[in-house]
């Protein structure tokens, strides 16, 4: 009672201007002319001339109730401002208690008659309750003149309280006829404002107004006020009924239980929107983000929940909410066990290893095991051959790191909006690849394997490579702008790794922005190691065999990888593995043995041994596939033979050359592109420049056509490298001398005889070796490269390095075409430097 005491007497002296009129006070103060007990009433204003009944439960109250009881019957009622304050207004109604019943709790009901205004000018707080001193309002009496503008006014106001009356349809015909019948302003404005359905602080206002003529103009632009927003909800009521569909009729009516909801005090509701963006700033975003996310939400408030805006917006908040925007996953920094994962889930592949390691070893110097810390994802490029286990490394590099992994194939893709997105406002319209592979991660560091840049391709509908530009730039991928999100979405702490089969597909601008990182084809041994450490393994476990006791042994694998497979990978390895130790479980299922979990007498498999041999293959994968052990050995005449390399590796290149009179003439077939034809156009005229140091059958070359084919003629060929293979074929049919059997070469002829260095070494002599060649003839610039090999490739063939084509050929063909012989061309070694 204290605090609401206080709070009474500081409005008071707000509206007063003093609290000198105190009971005690100076003699010069006005005496009130009456007292009466306060009835604090909480946001309810009674007006004069109108019938209250209340329930009285606060100890307050009830003390002022009995005390009117005992006295006169009388009470100044006021009310608090609003629920924000609640002080009493100084500016009340003195009632009178036409009936009262004490409650069983204590409590009152009873029945208050508005008689006059007032307002407080002096307060007196007891032990019990509030007394205060009331001055009455000046009011008109009853039967007294009034002017015309006041006239005017009440007759104004009669009329719209009619009409407000009409469009409540909560008014009495009582209350009604009594303000039409009213001829007093105080009368009728009290009698309209205790109707008005306004709030409380405005019904203060309207109470405390004391001249009779600035009242009725209030009152009147209150009920003005109240008309016009009655008329314009019956104009929106009448527009909405009109287009009203199923649809409509249930948002309305959850509208209504909504508000129903408020009213009856349950607004704890669950509200979904609500949720959403409680669980968007739970994963701490940009403040951008939730900017955006804020104006989507108000927007689907105002919307229909069936209307299909709504469901797209409904879409689009989902999707912002399932992305993550803070969450990393930490980092494993131990370089020991990086290295350990990596070897045990791939052979070799030397400097991919080293690049992965590089990176762990950085981000333990840069931050340690804070997955925020600033260090940029790199983005490498895995290019080489199919099989060579290029995807399976990413899913390694993924566990090295301890990240989440995630795969996205772009062969075929010719969208840009499998990048991008599409825009929201297209039907069916969703995130581009990216966005939606890192929702499936839920972190923002995963491994991200881009698998097949190299197949990309575009159309009309835009280029796909050019979307790629902004993903793989490490300067801008920071806000990648997805065309369905509309935000910059950060992918700098993510570890992109694209793979190709060849760098030749893809656009400059892209490949600058990636680190190369040359993955080769395997050699003998190195497949041999991988078969028995990984396929073979794996295959037992993946058919059935992994408890048996059964074995491969190495000349038995190395057979396989000889005369069953043909390539530089070990994709098909695996099938011929597999398929051998399938028809070896088969013959176990017909000697009855049996896994585990069989029913029924058998032989548990756990018993059954094989040691799979060379001799047992023919059996078990039939008849061999290559026999070239001796095709390309052949010495004829006009054949030479090179070493092209591919997508799928390396391969031999066999050209043919023929001779017929003619006109000088070069006929060049073999599906060959631009390149190759320019290079054997070259060849023919670097042979003419030197013909007279050989031994030419024919003099006049300009008599004579020419005819190079290339076997294979469905497979198309294009490269510089084949233009000291080409020379060697059209000498051999211009001297009418086969080369040496056994040989391969590989090299770029210039117009003056000078052999340039070619790349990928490594396919080519593997490709070699696959077809029992003995010799390589390689340039002189390669020597370097030719060092870095494994040594079992080294071992499997003799290379000479040469410098011109002169010296290719001293090596290639028997003494005797050269008109002066030359001794073969011998690579110096490297000087040493001092250490100086």
């Amino acid at each position: 009672m204290k605090g609401g005491v206080s709070q009474f007497f500081s409005a008071l002296k707000e509206k007063t201007g003093s609290l000198a009129l105190n009971i005690l006070g100076d003699g010069n103060a006005a005496t009130p002319t009456e007292s009466f007990p306060l009835l604090s009433l909480k946001e309810l204003v009674l007006f004069p001339n109108t019938v209250t009944p209340l329930f009285i439960t606060q100890k307050p109250g009830v003390l002022a109730v009995e005390t009117a009881l005992r006295q006169e019957l009388r009470l100044f009622a006021a009310s608090t401002k609003s629920k924000e304050d609640n002080s009493t207004s100084p500016v009340g109604t003195v009632v009178r208690i036409i009936q009262h019943l004490r409650l069983p709790d204590g409590g009152f009901r009873i029945v208050l008659q508005g008689e006059y205004r007032g307002i407080v000018v002096n307060a007196e707080e007891d032990k019990e309750h509030v007394r205060v001193w009331v001055k009455p309002f000046k009011a008109v009496k009853s039967g007294e003149p009034l002017d015309s503008e006041t006239e005017a006014l009440m007759r104004a106001v009669q009329k719209s309280f009619a009409q407000y009356a009409e469009l409540s349809k909560k008014i009495s015909t009582e209350t009604i006829s009594a303000a039409e019948r009213s001829e007093n302003p105080e009368r009728l404005c009290n009698l309209v404002c205790n109707s008005l359905a306004v709030r409380a602080d405005r019904k203060l206002a309207l109470i405390g107004i004391e001249d009779p003529r600035d009242r009725l103009i209030d009152v009147l632009e209150s009920l003005e006020a109240e008309n016009e927003i009655f008329g314009i909800q019956r104009n929106i009521s009448g527009k909405v009924k009109s287009r009203m569909e199923r649809n409509q009729r249930e948002y309305f009516l959850n509208e209504q239980l909504r508000e129903i909801n408020k009213e009856l005090g349950k607004e704890d509701a669950v509200d979904e929107f609500e949720e959403i963006e409680k669980a968007l700033m739970a994963k701490n975003p940009g403040e951008e983000v939730l900017e955006k996310a804020r104006k989507e939400i108000k927007r689907i408030r105002r919307l229909q929940p069936l209307s299909p805006e709504a469901g797209v917006l409904r879409g689009y908040l989902e999707w912002l909410t399932d992305l993550p925007w803070s969450e990393y996953s930490p980092d494993s920094i131990e370089l020991s066990e990086a290295e350990k994962i990596l070897d045990e889930d791939h052979f070799g592949m030397k400097k991919a290893k080293e690049r992965i390691l590089e990176f762990i070893a950085v981000r333990q110097l840069s931050g340690g095991s804070n997955e925020k810390a600033a260090v940029r994802g790199p983005i490498l490029c895995f290019v080489g051959p199919p099989g060579t286990g290029k995807t399976s490394l990413g899913k390694s590099v993924a566990r090295s790191l301890g990240r989440q992994f995630v795969r996205i194939s772009l062969g075929g893709v010719r969208d840009e909006a499998e990048i991008r997105g599409h825009r929201k406002t297209y039907v069916g319209a969703l995130p581009g690849k990216i966005i939606q592979s890192m929702r499936k991660v839920r972190t923002m560091n995963p491994v991200f394997l881009l698998d097949e840049i190299d197949k990309l391709s575009s159309d009309f509908r835009g280029d796909p490579a050019s979307a790629l530009l902004e993903v793989l730039d490490p300067e801008q991928n920071s806000s990648f702008t997805d065309h369905y999100l509309e935000l910059a979405y950060d992918l700098s702490k993510v570890l992109f790794i694209t793979t190709a089969n060849s760098l030749h597909g893809i656009p400059y601008p892209l490949l600058d922005r990636m680190e190369i990182i040359e993955i080769p084809g395997y050699g003998e041994n190195e497949k041999l190691s991988i078969a028995k450490q990984f396929l073979f393994p794996k295959e037992l476990e993946e058919n059935g065999l992994g408890d048996a006791k059964i074995s491969i042994r190495d000349d038995a694998l190395l057979e396989i990888i000889r005369h069953w497979t043909m390539e530089s990978g070990v994709r098909n390895l695996e099938r011929e593995v597999a398929r051998c130790i399938r028809r070896i479980a088969r013959d176990a299922v017909k000697k009855g043995y049996r896994g585990e979990l069989s029913r029924g007498e058998s032989k548990p498999i756990g018993s059954f041994k094989k040691i799979i041999s060379k001799e047992d293959l023919e059996k078990l994968l039939g008849r061999r596939k290559y026999k070239n052990d001796v095709v390309f050995k052949e010495a004829r005449i006009g054949v030479t033979y090179g070493l092209a390399w591919t997508e799928t590796g390396g391969a031999m290149l066999p050209v043919e050359t023929s001779r017929f009179p003619g006109s000088g003439d070069l006929i060049i077939t073999g599906n060959l592109g631009d390149v190759m034809k320019e290079s054997a156009r070259i060849a023919l005229s670097y042979l003419r420049s030197v013909q007279d140091d050989y031994h030419f059958k024919f003099r006049d070359i300009g008599k004579n056509d020419f005819h190079i084919h290339v076997p294979e003629g469905a497979i198309p060929k294009d490269g510089p490298s084949a233009g000291i293979t080409l020379a060697a074929s059209l000498l051999s049919t211009l001297c009418r001398k086969a080369p040496l059997p056994g040989i391969a070469m590989t090299g770029e002829l210039t117009l003056t005889g000078k052999i340039l260095p070619i790349g990928g070494l490594k396919e080519k002599l593997l490709a070699a070796i696959r077809n029992g060649i003995e010799r390589v003839l390689l340039p002189l610039e390669n020597r370097e490269d030719w060092e870095e090999l494994d040594k079992d490739i080294r071992n499997a063939l003799k290379v000479d390095f040469v410098e011109r084509a002169n010296d290719a050929f001293v090596i290639l063909f028997e003494p005797g075409i050269l008109k002066t012989p030359q001794k073969p061309y011998k690579a110096r070694k490297p000087r040493r430097q001092s250490p100086e």
